[in-house]
């Protein structure tokens, strides 16, 4: 497993990568700027709103007070999305992840298995699918959590354990179905649970990394394609999906 990720995170600098990396960093950083945004949106909006109500309903308060608190509250906002997005990078890359299943594992592939038979590419909507689910699961674990942060860094156990679980599995169900059908795949996945799970620890590692975690659903995908082959025994058919 740990030569895996070396091998990961060195071709990671490799030119092929590099294209992908600018690729994957741009959509992640629209993604993030587009929730943000809209988030605040709606915060702000509630802030405004609610104190609206209030100042109708509580006479005895200056207009003045009410709109300092609709700016306090606005920016407390703003802050927290800010810092909620570090939180929320695992379901934005697991998303992401989904474009670019094929550039990366096909790359892998051919640098590091020449020999061996290519995977067949996945079909987008099955991507999307795939990185869509994770990343509402990533999401609801995100807010589930949440309240739990401060109490004794539990929340962030909980997102951490979570994080390695979700990804590990996406990353390596996606790297097995570009040689098995679906069902095969997940079934893969789970006789080798533990061990996914452990090469998932190290994605949720990767992506708990401010900055370095765009680069997630590279170092995610690499790592799955040769935790896969080795799996698998090294020598993979390509077997057509029924």
């Amino acid at each position: 497993m740990i030569e895996a990720a070396v091998k990961a995170l060195s071709q990671m600098f490799t030119a092929p990568f590099r294209r992908v990396l600018r690729k994957a960093v741009g959509l992640a950083l629209i993604l993030i700027v587009l929730a943000g945004l809209g988030l605040q949106r709606v915060f702000a909006w509630m802030a405004a709103n609610g104190t609206a109500w209030a100042e109708s309903n509580i006479g005895a308060v200056p207009h003045t007070a009410w709109g300092l608190l609709v700016w306090v509250l606005s920016i407390m906002a703003g802050l927290g999305i800010i810092t909620g997005a570090v939180f929320l990078m695992p379901a934005v890359t697991a998303f992401v992840g989904s474009f670019f299943v094929d550039e990366i594992a096909g790359e892998v592939e051919r640098t590091h298995y020449p020999a061996e038979p290519a995977g067949k590419p996945l079909p987008f909507a099955r991507a999307i699918f795939e990185g869509s689910k994770t990343a509402l699961l990533a999401l609801l674990v995100y807010l589930c959590a949440l309240p739990f942060v401060f109490l004794a860094g539990l929340g962030l156990l909980i997102m951490f354990v979570a994080n390695a679980y979700l990804l590990g599995r996406e990353y390596f169900e996606l790297a097995a179905m570009r040689f098995r059908p679906p069902a095969e795949a997940k079934a893969l996945r789970r006789t080798h649970r533990a061990y996914v799970f452990l090469a998932g620890m190290l994605i949720a590692f990767f992506v708990s990394i401010p900055i370095v975690n765009l680069a997630t659903p590279l170092f995610g995908m690499a790592l799955m394609v040769h935790m896969h082959k080795r799996l698998s025994g090294r020598r993979v058919e390509l077997i057509e999906p029924r």
